[in-house]
């Protein structure tokens, strides 16, 4: 499958903002936005309407990861936001999963299904048929510049065994965590800290495309 680039925007200067997703839209292929309430995890970012000012900022499909608790509140306005794909958690979601995933289709965006690393996949596998894209977070959600968590390269090998959709990873990824995701099996790598504090954003996109 083809490896795609998400630049998180979690890691970015937000005071720069514009020339931020400027210095790598060109070498991405999508942009990646966490959206965190403060409850679901300790952490709280941004809402639809930076959502929507992103949107104004680049002709890049934006990936949008719901970290949030009541995701269902929330599909109709990140869809208006101007989100492309919309993710939301299984453990936030729980047995609504599958309407939500219908509900974000219908809006006509690709569903996205998340799992953090410390989840079995037997949590959601009744789901990911319904899913355009899978999730596998790779370091406990909340934060950016965590370390990798390895023992997640199983479950993504794990999940390709029967999973053709978009595989992604998200969390500590550089070049060498990011190889190691895509032989097992991943075609999307999620990367903030490592391209938005290199030197060259640009150079450190390209390096990840290596990883195929």
């Amino acid at each position: 499958m083809k490896l795609k680039i998400a630049p998180s925007l979690l890691a970015a200067d937000f005071s720069r903002l514009p020339d931020e997703i400027k210095k790598v839209e060109k070498e991405s292929d999508l942009l990646h936005v966490d959206v965190m309430d403060g409850h679901f995890v300790p952490n709280l970012t941004l809402g639809p309407m930076v959502v929507e000012a992103i949107r104004s900022l680049s002709t890049l499909p934006l990936d949008v990861h719901l970290m949030i608790s009541e995701p269902e509140k929330y599909l109709e306005a990140f869809a208006k936001a101007g989100s492309h794909i919309l993710t939301i958690h299984v453990e936030a979601a729980q047995e609504k999963t599958p309407l939500l995933l219908s509900r974000i289709k219908a809006l006509g965006l690709k569903a996205g299904l998340a799992l953090n690393p410390d989840t079995p996949l037997s949590a959601a596998r009744d789901y990911f048929s319904k899913a355009d894209m899978v999730l596998l977070m790779t370091v406990h959600p909340g934060f950016g510049g965590q370390k990798f968590i390895q023992n997640v390269l199983s479950k993504v090998e794990e999940l390709r065994k029967n999973y053709s959709g978009d595989i992604e990873v998200d969390g500590g990824i550089d070049p060498q965590t990011g190889g190691e995701a895509v032989r097992r099996g991943a075609n999307v790598l999620v990367a903030g800290t490592y391209i938005f504090r290199s030197d060259d954003s640009r150079e450190a996109i390209r390096r990840l495309r290596q990883c195929q």
